[in-house]
């Protein structure tokens, strides 16, 4: 039973842990809908949009509205962007730690026992 757990620890297992990189940064993507995102940055907010009238002053109101809306939109989906942009870092960095611990998680069994009868 050791020899088939040693055996899918560092082969299948390990292979399993390098494959959810790819999920859980996906998911991230996902899940903020970056893609969303990048293609609507400059969309009116929540599809606020007025619509001009005849007469000039209400042409520019309305230009004046749909560009506030605009920027609304642009800075609360940036907002949403740089903080899908963090958390995929965050995901990636501690996926790249689980990825070189791994190999050595076995061994923190022994040296944890070793530890307690020395401390």
């Amino acid at each position: 039973m050791f020899i088939s757990f040693v055996v899918w620890w560092y082969g299948r297992g390990w292979q399993q842990i390098m494959r959810s990189f790819s999920v859980r940064t996906k998911m991230v993507a996902g899940n903020f809908s970056m893609f969303q995102l990048l293609r609507t940055l400059f969309a009116p907010w929540k599809r606020i949009i007025t619509f001009p009238g005849r007469s000039l002053e209400d042409r520019l109101k309305a230009a004046a509205d749909n560009a506030f809306s605009r920027a609304v939109g642009f800075v609360v989906r940036l907002i949403v962007l740089i903080a899908g942009l963090i958390s995929l870092a965050l995901v990636a960095l501690f996926s790249l730690v689980e990825i070189i611990v791994w190999p050595l998680l076995p061994f923190a069994i022994p040296g944890f026992i070793i530890a307690g009868f020395v401390l």
